[in-house]
């Protein structure tokens, strides 16, 4: 039978197991919250975003996670931004197929893209970024805030390549083979 003493240092060892487990939870909270601002500021936050579509609806970021994808960011008045249009289109019809996905960002106001789109249509989803887009690519890595500007995400969601300037169809089959 236990005395009162041992029932005593039973309830204090107990005790000191409940709170360093409570401790050690704790501590994983905020180790886990850590590691999602971490990426957040890596990705740019771009997971959460939602842009509208220039012929309607909204493009929702979060529901192209978990596959590779290519962001463009461009405009209209942006020759070599007009000038690798083709290529990324030729990319996303090429490797959609393996799970790729290519996303046009227009830095540009909504009535251009709409016109430029009807003459040059895309076969990958672009989203109305306006100015704010300058400064989602500037999170992304661009310094400078030049177009075009490419990142490129691996399926985890993590920023692999960065490119300002024009990107060719050859530099988007080497990230794709790379990731």
């Amino acid at each position: 039978m236990t005395t009162g003493p041992s029932r005593g240092r039973r309830t204090l060892l107990f005790g000191g197991v409940a709170a360093s487990a409570a401790a050690g939870g704790l501590g994983w909270a905020w180790w886990h919250e850590q590691q999602a601002a971490r990426f957040a500021a890596q990705t740019g936050g771009v997971w959460d975003l939602r842009f509208p579509q220039p012929g309607g609806g909204e493009l929702v970021m979060q529901s192209l996670r978990g596959r590779p994808l290519v962001l463009n960011f461009w405009a209209t008045w942006c020759p070599p931004c007009v000038k690798e249009m083709p290529d990324l289109d030729r990319f996303q019809r090429q490797f959609a197929r393996q799970g790729w996905q290519v996303v046009g960002l227009a830095v540009d106001a909504p009535t251009p893209v709409r016109e430029f789109l009807a003459r040059t249509p895309v076969s990958y989803p672009v989203g109305l970024a306006g100015l704010d887009g300058t400064s989602l690519s500037r999170r992304l890595g661009n310094e400078g805030g030049g177009l075009p500007f490419t990142v490129v995400f691996n399926a985890a969601g993590r920023v692999v390549q960065r490119k300002l300037g024009e990107a060719s169809l050859e530099q988007m089959q080497l990230w794709a083979a790379l990731v």
